[in-house]
């Protein structure tokens, strides 16, 4: 292939290649070489991330099945055809799990006296105990529904736990059916004495039944999960008036989503699932098909694990990744004025490496308390409620400052947080604006004006992750510190288009999505191409969350084709292919998965000698470039360099984190070879946090080799 367009390009599929990196998730849990603790915890977050996977991704595959909707080129599968091999592979994944747990993970954690039991094994003391519990905590919040002519099929919320329990009269012999809601203000995990040692709540409801239909035989219990559409709808309306308001009511409406699955214990009867099934198709709307046995899922005893966490947060040092404490960055370790610092040189800073509280968090405390600080502007896409980052921004409003917060409302399932921070907000005098109409503000930006003893100096913040105390310590982000004037500028202008009205065009040295990201980035990918025909060499590094877009495949397909090395570090979903003879063969792709969510954005140009790195909001993907709000800023200290080319070295030199993927579409985990020495990305920046490896990134070696 000589050339290739956006329209017909080698494409793998979104959501399958999304189920590979839930997968490699899984793998996770399956390691025997992560502390057993840890692995339940990626158990847990495999099968959270499915749930979310469901409630958008499905959920909006069916809706496009049911209008007829086509796929857009150059996916090659249409909506419904997607739908057929997510079944498969989902069923794959579940059995997976359930061997995993089942056979590996509570035998394990059983060694440990850490364990789930029955309440048939329980001891006479034990089982007393559970009763108490039961009368006293449980008890009174149950409701149970009965299902009959005066009954109506009760409401099912969102992901919550159910009983369906099948009851007989004795009087009469005709049988019954009710709903049971496991609560979710309960603990899931009851303990029973026994240090670790915990019966789940739904055995505790389901051994107690009689208590809530006295004078009625219960035959059996069973549980059962559905899970809801619950992606908002904003895009479908006209730019409503009142935004806050009418994302309220959205949030609100989201309860009654259609239900997209049912989750049912495996041994659950047929009559049982029939019955499920055409009652929850029932309370449909005709937005979709009703659901079918396809969309049912086997489970075994134990629905909702997701719970799993809780276990997988037990204090036992021994099974659970050592602690790991932060580092405050180098240029804020003295007790300087943090504004003394940036004024010295840039500070690139490396999460959760790198103390969040120590940098962002000081930066803006110290905004909020220095006198010659004027004004605070930020945008916040997900928060976390963070008592310091609350905390500076209205001791600023109550000093005098002027502060502007950019909410984004639509951030998807944060919604209800962060309409209650924006009331928040409010309430202190702050200046609180939700964004461009049609546009998700995703930018992670911080702009704080302050009056120097030579003239009014704009101090800026621009990250790649969200201003949230709690994903600091999680996510990988970096973020630079600068008071270069065009910066500041650059995002005085931004903030000014967001909170105002604007038609703002131009940028000094950011690129702003939807304005000039996408042209930006394929500006700096076809110049590599351009070097590497001229015989300069061409070389791109480039590390994000997803890639997707077809037009930015496209250009690195070309980019391969004449000669450039691309190496791309993509944590989640990659449709490009690499490896394919002349289309692909120079690109390579790895996928890093480890303790810390792989979330910084970070790319490198070699630029025939003269190299160029950005970091940024924006993953490659047509949202990021055309319906959300980025910002995309050179790193031009080269003293700074450095330390970037050795996190990308690190990272392409991984042989314990890192999956690779192949010209067959299959991801296959790299493994250190006969002697070689164990490189796992994120235990070596734990240690260092800008790496250890070589200042330049390595030259690529032969295909095949690691």
């Amino acid at each position: 292939m000589s050339s290739v367009t956006s329209l017909s390009l080698p494409y793998l599929n979104r959501e399958l290649s999304w189920l590979d990196f839930n997968a490699r998730v899984l793998e996770e849990a399956l390691d025997e070489r992560v502390p057993l603790l840890e692995r339940l915890k990626f158990m847990s977050i495999f099968s959270t991330n499915l749930d979310e996977f469901y409630m958008v991704r499905v959920a909006g595959l069916r809706r496009k099945v049911t209008a007829g909707t086509k796929q857009y080129a150059p996916d090659p599968l249409a909506p419904d055809e997607q739908l057929d091999a997510i079944r498969t592979r989902v069923r794959e994944l579940i059995a997976r799990r359930r061997r995993c747990l089942k056979g590996e993970l509570f035998p394990a954690l059983a060694r440990h006296d850490i364990c789930l039991v029955s309440m048939d094994s329980l001891s006479e003391d034990e089982r007393d105990r559970v009763n108490a519990f039961f009368e006293s905590q449980v008890f009174p919040v149950l409701t149970p529904l009965a299902v009959d002519p005066g009954h109506p099929f009760p409401y099912i919320s969102n992901l919550s736990l159910s009983l369906a329990v099948d009851i007989k009269d004795p009087v009469t012999g005709k049988d019954h059916f009710a709903r049971v809601k496991v609560p979710k203000s309960l603990p899931r995990w009851v303990p029973i004495g026994r240090a670790h040692c915990y019966v789940p709540l739904e055995e505790v409801i389901g051994t107690r039944l009689g208590a809530l239909f006295p004078g009625m035989e219960v035959v059996r219990w069973y549980t059962f999960r559905i899970t809801r559409y619950s992606d908002l709808d904003l895009g479908q309306m006209d730019q409503p008036e009142d935004l806050l308001e009418t994302i309220e009511q959205q949030v609100f409406q989201r309860r009654f989503g259609e239900v997209v699955r049912l989750e049912v214990q495996k041994d659950m009867p047929e009559r049982i699932r029939q019955l499920l099934l055409e009652e929850l198709s029932e309370s449909e709307t005709q937005l979709v098909a009703p659901l079918g046995p396809q969309d049912v899922h086997d489970i075994d005893d134990l629905l909702e694990m997701g719970d799993l966490m809780q276990l997988a947060m037990l204090d036992v040092p021994e099974l659970r990744d050592p602690p790991h404490v932060p580092q405050v960055p180098p240029a804020f370790k003295d007790t300087r004025n943090i504004f003394d610092a940036i004024r010295e040189h840039d500070v690139l800073v490396h999460h959760p490496y790198e103390s969040f509280s120590g940098s962002v968090e000081a930066f803006l405390d110290a905004a909020a308390n220095d006198p010659h600080v004027l004004a605070i502007k930020l945008t916040l896409y997900r928060t976390s409620g963070d008592t310091a980052i609350v905390r500076a921004l209205t001791d600023a409003a109550e000093a005098g400052k002027q502060v502007a917060v950019l909410i984004e409302l639509q951030a998807r399932f944060d919604e209800a947080n962060n309409i209650t921070f924006a009331r928040t907000m409010e309430s202190f005098g702050i200046h609180v604006a939700y964004g461009l109409p049609g546009l998700k503000t995703h930018a992670k930006t911080v702009l704080v004006v302050r009056r120097d003893p030579d003239g009014i100096r704009r101090y800026v913040h621009i990250g790649t992750g969200n201003y949230n105390s709690k994903t600091a310590r999680l996510y990988t982000d970096m973020g630079l510190f600068t008071c270069h004037p065009e910066l500041g500028a650059d995002l005085s202008d931004l903030f000014n288009s967001l909170t105002g009205v604007s038609r703002q065009k131009f940028y000094r040295r950011l690129a702003v999505a939807p304005v000039t990201l996408r042209a930006k980035m394929l500006e700096l990918i076809d110049r590599e191409t351009a070097h590497a025909r001229a015989g300069k060499g061409g070389r791109i590094i480039a590390k994000m969350n997803a890639l997707v877009d077809p037009e930015i495949i496209a250009a690195l397909y070309r980019a391969s084709q004449a000669g450039v090395q691309v190496d791309l570090v993509v944590r989640g979903i990659c449709c490009l292919l690499p490896g394919l003879k002349g289309v692909s063969d120079h690109i390579r792709v790895v996928s890093i998965i480890g303790r810390f969510l792989e979330h910084s954005r970070l790319s490198y140009f070699a630029n025939a000698g003269n190299p160029e790195y950005y970091i940024g909001s924006a993953d490659w993907m047509p949202r990021n470039f055309d319906r959300r709000v980025e910002v995309l800023t050179p790193i031009e200290d080269v003293a700074l360099h450095k330390g970037l080319d050795a996190v990308l070295a690190t990272c392409l030199a991984d042989n314990r984190q890192a999956w690779e993927l192949n010209a067959d579409g299959q991801y296959r985990r790299r493994e250190p070879g006969p002697g070689a020495e164990m490189k796992a990305t994120q235990q070596i920046l734990i240690k260092e946090p800008w790496g250890t490896a070589a200042a330049r990134p390595p030259k690529r070696k032969k295909k095949g080799s690691v």
